[in-house]
């Protein structure tokens, strides 16, 4: 099992910037969209699933390739629930938006795909920080560590996560990790837009 300070120090904005952030954002900035705008559904399924294609190869399996239907239903469906969730409508919506060049066009549909990409990405390095450092044979520095780590991160938490209950956490830590991106997403400057 690791120490909390080195569990700490894996999570910390700057270590997860450099592991994960920058080169989701460089990948972002590198690809090159021709207009802002797209003129039928056609265009933008194709754009947004390249889009999704050349930031999958260039962040999550580095050099490999997927298939374009792959990437374009992976695309529409973040699309889809990015639009449900944080805005208004949904996929149709999301083309409008790429249609008219309205909500930021094309390149908001395609910094939204490389926002969710990232913030996967920053999820399995969260998940893999603690899978390393939470000794899965110890009950009491499971829960030890756990306790510790709500101290030190619980700004960051939902207020559903019970502070006073680290047992709860310490074998099954997802509802942990997920409140804890979630607090990032809405506070840290890993994900700024750029």
């Amino acid at each position: 099992m690791g120490s909390i300070d080195s569990l700490l120090a894996a999570l910390d904005e700057r270590t997860i910037a450099r592991e994960i952030g920058i080169r989701h954002d460089e990948a972002r900035m590198q690809f090159a969209l021709e207009r802002n705008t797209v003129g039928t559904m056609d265009e933008f399924e194709h754009v947004t699933g390249l889009y999704y294609a050349y930031h999958h190869s260039r962040c999550i399996a580095i050099g490999g390739t997927i298939p374009a239907s792959q990437a374009r239903s992976a695309a529409k469906e973040i699309i889809e629930r990015a639009y449900r969730q944080q805005r208004r409508g949904g996929y149709l919506d999301a083309f409008h938006d790429a249609h008219d060049g309205t909500s930021g066009g094309l390149r908001a549909i395609c910094d939204l795909l490389a926002e969710h990409l990232k913030g996967q990405a920053v999820e399995y390095y969260i998940r893999d920080v603690f899978d390393r450092h939470v000794a899965r044979n110890s009950w009491e520095q499971q829960v030890e560590i756990i306790r510790q780590f709500i101290a030190a991160c619980g700004r960051f938490l939902s207020p559903s996560i019970r502070r006073d209950q680290p047992e709860r956490y310490a074998r099954d830590y997802e509802e942990l990790i997920r409140s804890y991106v979630h607090g990032l997403q809405q506070t840290s400057n890993i994900f700024r837009r750029l």
